[in-house]
């Protein structure tokens, strides 16, 4: 999917010997993980990448140890074009709904809402910057396409690599063209998961695997929420997006008969014109640094640092604007604008919520080939009433679904990692239909099926066919693509050149967790 024009990715590979304090348990050094500096990713391949268990902290991508840490993460997405809101996801939008129409601050039975916030990011991520980059930028840039293909022949076996790289391309394409035509699961191993979408029972839900009908009373609607829109308070907007749709808005703001409520019911509706507040959702690229993003910085950083005050109790001197550069604004993510994708392009965004006027809260996202990944959420702590946490969780959700309206690849919100060990964590469980990734095979499962084998093991292969290996597994070392001294190099010709002691057990490890795809486009930096 990336960009014919794009620049590769470009990685240093840190290991993962050292133990780290959890943030779950406590554990001073229990918490295990592999790590990667990313100078430069590809949205393609930090898809990829997040599909067999990675996640970014910043530049920082890393992988638990499943096996070995403490608290196992498994990686989480929602199926958000089939996503229900539960009866307490109805309640925080209701609840939004009425203070922005109403001005109603009622905090009877104040809830504690288990999702104020997606802490274990802020945990993973105290140790990155122990082990951060220190390679100059000059030796990050690749000499001529025409230099490196002339070391690329060095390897005796060109010919045939060249060969099994263009046959592959094919089979990925081919791959591509199935799943176009109905493949429940777009990409590559990762997305293989044997999900199939039964048609619903009858008042279960809208069949979507059908289009919409298209009647004269929806014609009219149409046109009646064309005039709301006009007004709208509550609308999503960024530096080249506007929400407004109303083909969009149609199918998904008014409920079937005898169906549930879905978000956009709650989001997007009239307001009184006396309406006390207004609530408006601008989504702007952090990088590289749109000028809305610049121009709001300063409040955004005042509100993160209250919030870390507040929430995480940090003392005033921890929550620096170099720590939350680093931490929630850098990103190796290359922007990308293709003709089919999102109209704000793919890369790294600030969702920012603005009431009368002021930021409340910044969600902070990744929108890529197959879904928007969650990476963080703060707010201003003196909205907590309005539980923020879940209520940006359901917007992204149905940001996920407006993107798939543009972009038909893109049809799932990823959470992040879910920690059953940690029963605080759990609640990412509750935004169903949801899967969890194996950590073996990596194929998605559905996270009924996992949920009793984690009740008698916090770790868990959960695809339970004894036979299935990962697909994605490396299969030729060699192959494996390197940067050295600026030049790009198959591994088989940079381990002729190596002076001194061998790396290949670091390469072979580095390969076998980013799969032979990734290892084959992502540069591997070699001092």
């Amino acid at each position: 999917m990336a960009a014919a024009d794009s620049s590769p990715s470009i990685v240093e590979y840190f290991g993962g010997e050292d133990g780290y304090r959890c943030g779950y348990c406590k554990s001073e050094t229990g918490n295990l993980s592999h790590g990667m500096w990313a100078h430069s990713m590809t949205v393609q391949d930090y898809q990829d990448l997040i599909d067999r268990g990675w996640r970014r902290c910043g530049k920082y991508v890393y992988k638990p140890i499943m096996h070995q840490t403490c608290c196992p993460q498994y990686t989480i997405r929602c199926q958000a074009l089939h996503f229900q809101a539960s009866k307490s996801h109805k309640k925080v939008l209701k609840k939004m709904l009425k203070f922005i129409s109403k001005g109603d601050v009622s905090k009877a039975v104040s809830e504690e809402e288990p999702m104020d916030s997606h802490v274990e990011d802020a945990v993973a991520c105290d140790f990155p910057y122990k082990v951060g980059s220190h390679v100059s930028q000059s030796e990050l840039t690749p000499l001529s396409v025409d230099h490196a293909e002339r070391v690329e022949n060095e390897d005796e076996d060109t010919g045939e690599t060249k060969k099994e790289v263009n046959e592959q391309k094919v089979e990925l394409g081919s791959r591509q063209i199935c799943a176009d035509k109905g493949t429940p699961l777009p990409g590559g191993p990762a997305h293989s998961a044997k999900i199939v979408h039964a048609p619903p029972k009858p008042g279960k839900g809208a069949d979507l695997s059908k289009p919409p009908c298209r009647k004269a009373k929806d014609i009219r609607k149409e046109r009646k929420l064309q005039k709301l829109l006009r007004n709208q308070p509550c609308t999503i907007e960024g530096s080249q997006f506007q929400a407004g749709d109303p083909g969009f808005l149609l199918q998904n703001s008014k409920p079937k008969p005898n169906q549930p409520k879905t978000i956009e019911d709650f989001v997007f509706v009239s307001l009184p014109d006396d309406a006390p507040h207004k609530l408006e959702v601008r989504v702007v690229r952090s990088s590289p640094p749109s000028s809305q993003f610049k121009a709001t910085f300063q409040e955004s950083y005042q509100v993160y640092k209250r919030y870390q005050m507040v929430i995480h109790k940090d003392p005033p001197d921890k929550p620096t604007i170099n720590q939350f550069t680093r931490f929630l604004c850098d990103s190796p993510l290359e922007a990308e604008d293709v003709p089919n994708g999102p109209e704000c392009g793919y890369g790294s965004f600030h969702q920012q919520y603005w009431l009368d006027g002021k930021i409340i809260a910044v969600g902070v996202i990744d929108i890529l080939p197959y879904c928007v990944s969650s990476v963080y959420l703060y707010y201003d702590p003196d909205y907590s009433f309005l539980s923020l946490g879940v209520y940006s969780a359901l917007r992204e959700i149905a940001f996920t679904r407006q993107l798939h309206e543009k972009a038909p690849d893109l049809c799932f919100y990823y959470m992040g990692f879910y920690i059953h060990s940690c029963p605080k964590m759990r609640y990412k469980g509750q935004y169903r239909p949801s899967d969890l990734l194996c950590p073996e095979t990596y194929v998605w499962t559905p996270i009924e099926r996992c949920l009793p084998l984690l009740e008698q093991s916090k770790y868990c292969r959960f695809n339970q066919d004894a036979t299935a290996v990962d697909e994605g597994r490396i299969k030729e070392l060699g192959r494996v693509r390197v940067l050295h001294k600026r030049t790009v190099m198959p591994y088989s010709v940079y381990k002729k050149r190596r002076k001194g002691p061998s790396d290949e057990a670091s390469v072979q490890q580095y390969a076998s967790l980013v799969g032979q795809t990734c290892s084959e486009r992502m540069l591997l930096f070699r001092s």
